[in-house]
C-alpha cells in the first residue's frame, strides 16, 4: 500500500483524546475532529523533559527517512511507557507539488491526518505569506506617497513570496509612477517572516523579532526597519493564531506537535521554539529534528536555535540509509561510507552523545548492514537500526532503549562554535574550514562591501547560517563522499535580523524553486472526495 493508502487506513482518534494524555484538553482549540491548535502561554513550563535530536547523512534527492525515523522512534518510547512528544516542521506545497512529496513521515510510521498537514493544514503557511507580503506592499506603498523614509529603491532587501515553486517569479521588475526596482519572490518556507515565527518565544518576543526586521537603506546608507513603517501592529494580527503550535497524532494514536517550516538550506530548518519548549515542558522526551544532513540541520540547530533559546540536545540520532551511502560512493558502499564518517565528526563538534540509526530498506542485505555497523561500532558509537517504516513504534525499540539510556548519562556536553563578537569572515571560517574541511573561501567585491556594512552599522554580531546545496558536505553537489581542501566563493550574504542571524550563500543556491519536468501534482487527484496520490 501507499503512504496515503495506509494512512486512510488506520482509524485516528479524536484530538480531544490525544490532548487529555497530556493533560491539556481543555488547552486546545479545535480545527476539526483530528486538529488542533495549542494555547501554550497558559501551560506550566516547571516541567523539562529531555532533548533528542534527529539528524541524518547526506540525503538523495528523496530523502532518507528522517522523519520516518523520528515518528517510530516517538512510538517505541509510548511502547516503553515514556511520555513522549514529537516536535515536526510543516510541510510546504514546494516540495508537496514538486519533487519530494509529503513530510509526514511513510509506511506505518506517519503523522495523520497527512493530506491536511500536507495541504494547508491550519492555515500558518498563508498567515506568515500574507504578512510578509503586506510588509512588501507597505514598502512600496510608502515610495509611491511619498517616500518620507528617504527608501532607496535599489537598496529594498526584503522579498515577496508565495508557497509553491514558480521560477517565473525568481526575477521580477515592479514599473511605478516614479521609479522602477527589481523584485523576487522566495518561496515562504525562505522567508524571513517564517524563520521569527519559529524562533520568537512567545507573542512579545514575536513583536520585537518584526519590529527590528531590515527592510531597507535610505539614500545615505542608514539602515531601516519594520518599525518605521508603522506595521507591526497588523503583522501580529495576521499572526495571533499562527504563533499557537498544531497538535495531531501518529498512527499509533500518539502526541506531535507540528509548527513552522523553515527551509534549512536558506535558513534554520527546524520546528519553532515555541513547539520545541511546549513539547520539553508536557512530556519525558521530546523527539525533534533539523532539515536535511547535520552539515546543515543539526549544525544550525545548535549554532542557532539552541544558541538563542538556552537549549541543549540530551541525545543526538544519526539516521543514514545504504541507499544514501552507496549514493555517495557512486554505488560502492565502502566509498561512500566516508559520507557517514563526515558526519560524525561533524556532529561530534557539538556533542560526544551520538547514536547511528541505520533506516533499513526492504532490499539493503545483510552484508552491506554489517559493514555500516562495524564502521560505526569500530569508532565506539552506539548503533541501531530501525524498521519502523514497515513495523511502526516496534521496529524502532531498540532505538529509543539505547535513547533512553544515553539520555541518562551525563556526556551531553555542548560546545560553542566560535564567539558572536568574531569578525564575519572568522565565524565563516570556523564553518566553512574548520567543519565542512575547505581550503579556501573567495569573497567577491560586492559581498565584501556588504559585509562591510553590516559591520559598520554594528549588524553583525549575529551566528552565521550556512546556504548550499544539502547533496554535498561542500557548496557543490557532485562533490560527494567527504569532500577536502575544496575552495569556495561567498555568493551573496543576507542579514536576517528579526530572526537573529546572517545567512551565508554558497554556491547556487534559489530561494524560489522551479518545477520539476515531471511534478508530483500530476499524480495528486480526488476521487470520490478522498485525496488520491499524495506521498
Amino acid at each position: 500500500m501507499t503512504d496515503i493508502e495506509i494512512a486512510h487506513k488506520m482509524k485516528m482518534d479524536k484530538i480531544e483524546d490525544i490532548a487529555a494524555k497530556l493533560g491539556i484538553k481543555d488547552k486546545i482549540e479545535l480545527y476539526g475532529n483530528y486538529k488542533a491548535k495549542i494555547n501554550s502561554d497558559d501551560l506550566n513550563r516547571n516541567e523539562k523533559g529531555k532533548l533528542i535530536l534527529v539528524t541524518a547523512t547526506s540525503p538523495t534527492p528523496y530523502g532518507e527517512g528522517k522523519t520516518t525515523v523520528s515518528i517510530g522512534l516517538l512510538d517505541a518510547l509510548w511502547q516503553n511507557g515514556y511520555k513522549a512528544i514529537a516536535s515536526l516542521r510543516e510541510p510546504s506545497l514546494g516540495p508537496v507539488f514538486g519533487i519530494k512529496g509529503g513530510a509526514t513521515g511513510g509506511g506505518y510510521s506517519q503523522v495523520v491526518p497527512m493530506e491536511d498537514i500536507n495541504l494547508n493544514f491550519t492555515g500558518d503557511f498563508h498567515a506568515i505569506t500574507a504578512a510578509n507580503n503586506l510588509i512588501c506592499a507597505a514598502i512600496d506603498n510608502h515610495l509611491y506617497q511619498g517616500n518620507l523614509l528617504n527608501i532607496d529603491e535599489n537598496k529594498i532587501v526584503f522579498n515577496r513570496c508565495l508557497d509553491v515553486n514558480d521560477r517565473a517569479l525568481k526575477n521580477l521588475t515592479i514599473n511605478s509612477k516614479d521609479y522602477q526596482r527589481e523584485e523576487k519572490f522566495d518561496i515562504t518556507a525562505a522567508s524571513e517572516i517564517m524563520a521569527i515565527l519559529c524562533l520568537a518565544k512567545d507573542i512579545n518576543d514575536l513583536r520585537d523579532k518584526l519590529d527590528n526586521i531590515l527592510f531597507a537603506y535610505t539614500k545615505e546608507g542608514e539602515p531601516l526597519f519594520v518599525k518605521s513603517l508603522k506595521i507591526t501592529g497588523s503583522l501580529l494580527v495576521l499572526l495571533k493564531e499562527a504563533i499557537k503550535p498544531n497538535l495531531v497524532q501518529t498512527l499509533e494514536h500518539n502526541p506531535v506537535i507540528i509548527h513552522g517550516g523553515p527551509f534549512a538550506n536558506i535558513a534554520h530548518g527546524c520546528s519553532s521554539i515555541i513547539a520545541t519548549n511546549t513539547a520539553l515542558s508536557l512530556g519525558d522526551y521530546c523527539v525533534t529534528e533539523a532539515g536535511f544532513g547535520s552539515d546543515l540541520g543539526a549544525l544550525k540547530f545548535y549554532d542557532i536555535k539552541c544558541r538563542l533559546n538556552n537549549l541543549k540536545p540530551d541525545v543526538v540520532v544519526l539516521v543514514t540509509t545504504i541507499r544514501a551511502l552507496k549514493y555517495n560512493g557512486d554505488e560502492d558502499i565502502k566509498k561512500g561510507i566516508s559520507n557517514l564518517e563526515a558526519h560524525i565528526n561533524i556532529v561530534k563538534n557539538m556533542t560526544n552523545n551520538l547514536i547511528v540509526c541505520l533506516n533499513k530498506f526492504a532490499n539493503d542485505s545483510e552484508e552491506d548492514i554489517n559493514y555500516v555497523k562495524n564502521f560505526v561500532t569500530n569508532l565506539n558509537i552506539n548503533f541501531s537500526i530501525s524498521t519502523a517504516y514497515v513495523d511502526g513504534g516496534k521496529g524502532a525499540l531498540d532505538l529509543a532503549k539505547q535513547v533512553v539510556k544515553m539520555s541518562n548519562e551525563v556526556n551531553n556536553e555542548k560546545h560553542e562554535l566560535y564567539s558572536l563578537d568574531k569578525p564575519l569572515q572568522d565565524k565563516i571560517a570556523t564553518i566553512v574550514k574548520d567543519i565542512y574541511k575547505a581550503n579556501q573561501i573567495n569573497y567577491p567585491e560586492k559581498v565584501l562591501k556588504e559585509m562591510e556594512l553590516l559591520e559598520k552599522h554594528n549588524l553583525d554580531k549575529l551566528p552565521i547560517c550556512i546556504a548550499k546545496t544539502q547533496y554535498s558536505i561542500s557548496d557543490n553537489k557532485d562533490l560527494l563522499g567527504y569532500p577536502k581542501n575544496y575552495d569556495v566563493t561567498v555568493q551573496n550574504i543576507k542579514l536576517y535580523n528579526g530572526a537573529g542571524f546572517i545567512t551565508i550563500y554558497l554556491g547556487n543556491i534559489i530561494t524560489m524553486p522551479g518545477l520539476p519536468k515531471v511534478p508530483n501534482y500530476e499524480k495528486i487527484d480526488l476521487v470520490d472526495g478522498e485525496v488520491v496520490g499524495l506521498s
